[in-house]
């Protein structure tokens, strides 16, 4: 099947030839038809099938009759990333080349002037991130009864975000007639919640498994070391070891981001971080340099995860195996993008034996080990449970009491020698008697006279030295020379 069968218009289909696409992907084979027809929409695929263009195209066609009036704008799309609302508008500007349309693009850290001149112009489509359209339309500068078309893209990533309360009030405040388009790659049970609530019988298209893997990428296992410094020399010497056109490193942590920018540049390795602290402008730049090949490696958080149509990426190294088995879906989704070939390794260590198993129930698939297995992922469990290293010894309880025993009888052996001893003591009984008399001089025969006139309660403080009247010495300095 081609474009031309799917009922786009000649500027659209002039559009898609010029950028060279010629058959189109099964999500925009069956999703193109069904958004023309005015119907709403559940699209259900793998990251890199297209789903940006499955509503693009549909949508400039049905933009080509009618105009926006001023702040009230005739398409919204919800992203939950700068970077995804970045990437839809060039995708609107792509295949809108020969339309006379407004794009408003409203996104954190481009300032509120700017974009306030833009939605007073009249935009026919507008791209925005929740919170940036929320603090609009709250300052008065935005409506949204006149929206035709509202599309929420990355839904699962929205709800990842937090940002599922700000999309159903944004919902409440669209007109009922509305066509809604919800893009998914995976359904969790608060994304279905939504869809039947705020989805008219809408039309449901899911063109592979949930949470699948394309067959283009090669998935392998790496054995590391868990300190961080032989971490990152083995992360090293895979980059020298693979054959690595350009990758992206994906890290759980920002500040290991950070690190291994810091590590990357006294290695003189071409790279760049990428995550969520840097401003608007830093990390647009760091994607185009990225994109245009003037850095081979990118350095990210999930922030570069879900979306991101970056082509050519020969590699994705994850430098830390994700808590969440879809977010490991999603950061190898950026190789292996329309039908090219692509490389996804991990770096495994001894902790993560949970997530490797997590990883391969959800994908279906035992994954190969680059190298030597990592024998250490099956012993994890026994360091971790500490019961079992307790009941260790009671194991061996058996032979710790014949150890006991044998302890016993060689205690006993080595004091059998004083037997003799004690007759020869009692055959010379002077001898024991004068030593006992050594042993127990003087303590004794003081302590006696003690007791006994401790009873005496006439002169309890002075034992027998005496009253103190008797005494040129005072009798504080008595009392503290007492024996």
């Amino acid at each position: 099947m081609s474009f031309d069968t799917l009922g786009l218009s000649p500027k659209v289909l002039a559009a898609v030839e010029t950028a060279g696409f010629e058959t189109p992907t099964p999500i925009q084979e069956q999703s193109i038809p069904i958004v023309l027809a005015g119907r709403d929409l559940l699209g259900l695929a793998q990251t890199g099938t297209g789903k940006t263009a499955s509503f693009t195209l549909p949508i400039l066609t049905r933009l080509e009759k009618g105009r926006a009036r001023a702040r009230m704008p005739r398409i919204l799309i919800l992203e939950p990333t700068r970077e995804l609302a970045v990437q839809v508008h060039e995708s609107f500007e792509a295949f809108g080349s020969e339309h006379r349309l407004t794009i408003a693009l409203l996104i954190g850290g481009v300032s509120f002037g700017d974009q306030d001149r833009k939605l007073d112009k009249g935009a026919d489509v507008l791209i925005a991130t929740p919170g940036r359209l929320l603090d609009h339309f709250g300052r008065g500068k935005l409506m949204m009864n006149g929206v035709e078309v509202f599309v929420v893209d990355e839904a699962d990533r929205m709800l990842d975000m937090g940002f599922i309360p700000d999309i159903e009030r944004i919902c409440k405040l669209l007109p009922p007639t509305r066509q809604t388009l919800f893009f998914s790659a995976t359904m969790p049970p608060e994304i279905q919640r939504i869809t039947s609530t705020f989805l008219k019988n809408p039309e449901r298209v899911e063109v592979s498994a949930r949470s699948s893997v394309v067959s283009t990428i090669t998935q392998k296992w790496v054995s590391v070391p868990k300190v961080a410094k032989d971490k990152r020399a083995a992360l090293r010497n895979l980059i020298e070891t693979e054959n690595i056109k350009n990758a992206i490193v994906f890290c759980n942590r920002k500040r290991d981001v950070a690190t291994l920018e810091t590590s990357f540049e006294r290695r003189k390795l071409s790279g760049r971080a990428l995550h969520g602290d840097m401003d608007q402008h830093a990390r647009l730049e760091t994607l185009r340099m990225f994109k245009a090949g003037e850095i081979t490696y990118l350095i990210a958080s999930d922030v570069a995860a879900r979306g991101l149509d970056i082509p050519d990426v020969s590699h994705v190294l994850n430098y830390d195996i994700p808590d969440s088995p879809e977010d490991y879906v999603h950061r190898i989704g950026r190789t292996g993008r329309a039908g090219k070939e692509g490389t996804a390794l991990g770096l495994v260590t001894k902790e993560d034996s949970k997530r490797v198993a997590a990883i391969e129930k959800l994908i279906g698939e035992k994954l190969e080990w680059l190298g030597n297995e990592q024998t250490a992922t099956e012993e994890e469990p026994k360091d971790n449970k500490r019961g079992r290293s307790r009941r260790a010894p009671r194991r061996a309880s058996s032979d710790d009491n014949a150890a006991n025993d044998n302890a016993t009888a060689t205690r006993s052996r080595s004091r059998k020698p004083a037997e003799p001893e004690a007759l020869e003591t009692s055959e010379a009984p002077e001898a024991s008697e004068t030593s006992e008399a050594k042993a127990k001089p003087a303590p004794k025969q003081k302590a006696a006279p003690k007791r006994e006139k401790s009873a005496e309660p006439a002169q309890p403080a002075t034992e027998g030295k005496g009253s103190w009247k008797d005494s040129p010495v005072p009798a504080f300095l008595q009392r503290s020379v007492r024996p």
